[in-house]
């Protein structure tokens, strides 16, 4: 056997861009998008996408050029998910919520050569391109025009002469018949996605077709998706490709719900008017679905899988009580999507609800195509006791893996070890019947007295309490203990009184032991987030920082 080796006919490259044109022969008539009044049919998004990638290819772009978008999550994001790819270039997802500076470091870093533009995000766009060095050279731009942009728009904004084309020109310009320009190579890089900057600068992360592939199949069958279900973009798909569901949901002939921003009350309605089935969120999502006014419980159960961010249990309790059926899970923009899912168990149905919401706060177990997950001590490399308190950091062999940071092999090589692990710089611990639980980012741990306190426990206890909303918890130095829990609370709308911080600290000591309760508590109106709704809490840590070390009492 051993003269049998890999050959052109048993090697063809794995991609997720084919699911589009078998998606166009078995659900041809079917809805593949939905967004305000317009609809669209698989065979429709099929022929739009081979014009776009022929429009591209016929202005220059080619094989292994970026190009990027800034967009919410309307049907041109969509299709650019498959368009892009099939000119042979790399697709660059830019987050909205970004400022003009950092999105100019990262189209400088990523040297793209087209952006397509919203035209809500014009002004924004002008301002980062006017931030670049003389001596860069300039991508071209391409106008996605929407009405729902302009109802939205409270004044009119003036769209100068600076686009080589529109978007909807150049799918009319395109030519349908167009032969996609397939991969090389299963490792060529199929998108650029800059990681959301919780902890530190954004890295570009290179993910290749084979990884998409993989992961793409892998959730799917995770989650068990139903061919055509019916998915609501409540997620970014600027966010890990929108965990890959992006190419998932033609993978089943699904349709995809698309809305430019998330509201509560527009979620309920379009669940109810199209028969939603399927959506993505960070845990503040889920927060904001249980608080939003005059909400009645779900009609039928809608499926959520929520990762980004570990959940507290009072917040699954309470989002399940309205009908959802959560399913939790863990991964990061380097690993494609989620890898880590909380596998639920049909005897863990009889437990009491309370019970059940704590199992599922747990992050869980691995995916099929993710060969191994394991908690490492941080000093000595060497598993820690599968007792759910031993702490360490969480390391992963995953098939959908990054191909590595851009232009940085230091950090590359510092996540990746040559037995296979790739390190995630989260702390967790492993419970004695295999599942994982997330305790923290390595940064974000806070030792107090020589004892390690995780942020991730302090939190979920306080989103216990009635009064508050949102909670995070970072390290504040102390003068005795080194550091001590500081907590960052926003409170519930609608309170006739407002606690006190003696009200909020004596809360969690009735809960915790006395060193992990909060020392300090600031209230705010609402805590700083990234683009997929994770608490950033760097930002935190510089307040916390300046405030000085609290005195020892």
């Amino acid at each position: 056997m051993e003269d049998l080796k890999p050959t052109p006919a048993n090697s063809s490259p794995l991609t997720p861009i084919g699911l589009l044109e078998r998606a166009a022969t078995i659900y041809r008539d079917s809805p593949s998008i939905i967004y305000a009044h317009t609809t669209y049919t698989w065979s429709e998004t099929h022929h739009r996408c081979l014009q776009l990638a022929s429009s591209l290819s016929s202005i220059g772009i080619q094989r292994g050029h970026v190009v990027s978008v800034i967009s919410p999550n309307t049907p041109p994001m969509y299709e650019l998910h498959f368009a892009v790819p099939m000119a042979g270039a790399i697709l660059n997802t830019i987050n909205t919520r970004l400022d003009a500076r950092t999105i100019s470091v990262l189209l400088c870093h990523s040297e793209s050569k087209l952006i397509f533009v919203d035209q809500s995000y014009y002004a924004l766009i002008q301002d980062a391109l006017a931030l670049f060095p003389p001596e860069t050279n300039r991508p071209m731009l391409v106008l996605i025009a929407d009405d729902a942009a302009a109802e939205e728009s409270s004044s009119s904004v003036l769209i100068e002469g600076d686009f080589v084309d529109s978007y909807e020109g150049m799918i009319r310009k395109g030519d349908s018949e167009f032969q996609w320009i397939r991969p090389a190579s299963e490792w060529d890089p199929i998108v650029l996605n800059y990681t959301s900057g919780t902890t530190s600068s954004p890295k570009g992360v290179v993910h290749c077709h084979r990884g998409s592939f993989i992961i793409t199949m892998d959730i799917l069958l995770e989650w068990g998706v139903p061919k055509q279900s019916v998915y609501l973009w409540t997620l970014p798909m600027f966010h890990a490709n929108g965990w890959s569901f992006s190419w998932g949901m033609a993978a089943v002939g699904g349709t995809n719900i698309c809305i430019r921003k998330f509201d509560a009350a527009l979620v309920y309605s379009l669940i109810r008017r199209h028969h939603v089935t399927h959506l993505c969120g960070a845990p503040v999502v889920l927060n904001m679905l249980t608080n939003s006014p005059n909400i009645r419980p779900l009609d039928w159960p809608v499926k959520i899988l929520t990762a980004g961010a570990p959940v507290p249990a009072t917040i699954l309790f309470r989002i399940e009580s309205l009908g959802f059926d959560v399913t939790h899970g863990y991964g990061l923009t380097e690993t494609g999507g989620t890898v880590v899912c909380c596998s639920w168990k049909a005897e863990w149905n009889q437990l009491p609800a309370v019970e059940r919401a704590r199992l599922k706060s747990r992050q869980g177990v691995r995916t099929v195509a993710t060969p191994a997950v394991n908690v490492v001590d941080l000093e000595t490399g060497k598993s820690v006791a599968r007792d759910g308190v031993s702490i360490g950091e969480i390391v992963l062999r995953v098939g959908s893996l990054m191909l590595g940071y851009f232009k940085d092999l230091e950090a590359t090589g510092k996540s990746m070890t040559e037995e296979g692990w790739f390190f995630t710089g989260d702390v967790g611990v492993m419970h004695p019947d295999g599942y994982l639980e997330i305790k923290d980012r390595s940064k974000d741990v806070i030792i107090s007295g020589g004892e390690n306190l995780s942020s991730v426990e302090v939190e979920s206890i306080l989103y216990m309490n009635p009064f508050v909303n949102e909670a995070a918890v970072v390290a504040r130095p102390d003068e005795f203990w080194g550091e001590t829990p500081c907590a960052f609370v926003s409170l519930r709308e609608g309170l006739t009184r407002k606690p006190t911080e003696e009200e909020i600290i004596e809360y969690c000591r009735g809960k915790l032991p006395r060193f992990m309760a909060p020392k300090t508590v600031v209230f705010m109106t609402e805590l700083s987030k990234t683009s997929t709704g994770k608490i950033q809490k760097y930002l935190l840590r510089e307040m916390a920082m300046s405030m000085g070390p609290t005195k020892k009492n």
